[in-house]
């Protein structure tokens, strides 16, 4: 009896955990969960936590109901100006309505909806665009220009069960054959500037050589007349001297002279002089031509 029964209550007991186990399921909170009675939505607002179902007649699926982000890949845009940008950019997204996201995108298929936000944000870069030039784009509107995305790209979706939060503008460049351009243009400046640099250094250090210059020849003149005066002042004075010593003693002045220009006659074994013995210029050689002062004899 007690085998029949066990045999009879082990299956009993291994069904009911099996129904047990089909009939609970659990929300966590980082989670939507949709609830389908023969594949149709009957409930969407489940709290977190344990919640029942009835087994093989509901099932549960589950969707991500924290923000997502869509990086689109780097996009060519044409301004105003008909000049190419690459942007790119980025989507913040989550689920609103889990019922509408399930049902637009065939059974919530997270990456047709980030094709749907694609599509919607490079459809509104696109417009956005093409209404302004580069300068506005790059500077002074592109905290506009993200605001406009968003909250189109919030209408957009809106039925659809996605709200958008928010779109960011990652970076705007152009295009590589624009930027080498641009660099080269940046290098032709960059250089101009460079050699009005130089031709200015150039003409000041000029201006500074020739205005040394002018000072040095203003000093050696200066110094040059200075010395001529000076000159002059020494000259007037040796012949002030000269002419003093001449008139306490004429004759001894003309014998001192004498001597000075035999020395500078004779100062050569080979130095060679035609003249008559008698000449004047030899009258100190001749002691009777020589009248020394007094006391001289001495």
């Amino acid at each position: 009896m007690n085998q029949m029964i066990k045999s009879v209550l082990i299956p009993v007991v291994v069904v009911a955990a099996i129904l047990a186990y089909f009939s609970v399921f659990t929300v966590d909170e980082r989670e939507f969960a949709l609830k389908f009675r023969l594949g149709e939505v009957v409930r969407d607002d489940f709290e977190p936590g344990l919640h029942f179902k009835l087994p093989f007649v509901n099932n549960v699926r589950k969707f991500d109901r924290r923000v997502q982000t869509l990086d689109a890949e780097p996009q060519r845009f044409l301004t105003a100006e008909n000049k190419n940008l690459i942007v790119d950019s980025f989507v913040k997204w989550r689920i609103s309505d889990p019922t509408r996201f399930y049902v637009s995108f065939a059974g919530g298929d997270f990456q047709r909806a980030n094709s749907r936000l694609r599509e919607i944000v490079q459809q509104g870069l696109r417009d956005e665009f093409g209404q302004r030039t580069v300068e506005n784009v790059i500077s002074g509107e592109r905290v506009e220009i993200m605001e406009i995305l968003r909250e189109r790209s919030a209408e957009s979706v809106e039925d659809v069960g996605i709200a958008v939060l928010d779109v960011r503008l990652k970076r705007i460049d152009l295009p590589e054959d624009v930027n080498e351009s641009i660099f080269q243009r940046m290098a032709a400046e960059r250089e101009r500037v460079a050699r009005e640099l130089r031709a200015l250094g150039e003409e000041a250090g000029e201006r500074i050589r020739a205005d040394a210059d002018r000072q040095r020849t203003v000093i050696l003149a200066e110094a040059y007349r200075d010395a001529e005066r000076l000159r002059g002042d020494g000259d007037a004075q040796s012949a002030a001297i000269y002419a003093a010593a001449y008139n306490d003693n004429p004759e001894f002045y003309a014998f001192h002279r004498s001597l000075g220009a035999y020395s500078q006659t004779f100062r050569s074994k080979e130095d060679m002089l035609v003249l008559s013995p008698d000449s004047e210029f030899f009258r100190y050689f001749n002691t009777n031509g020589l009248e020394l002062p007094l006391g001289a004899d001495e």
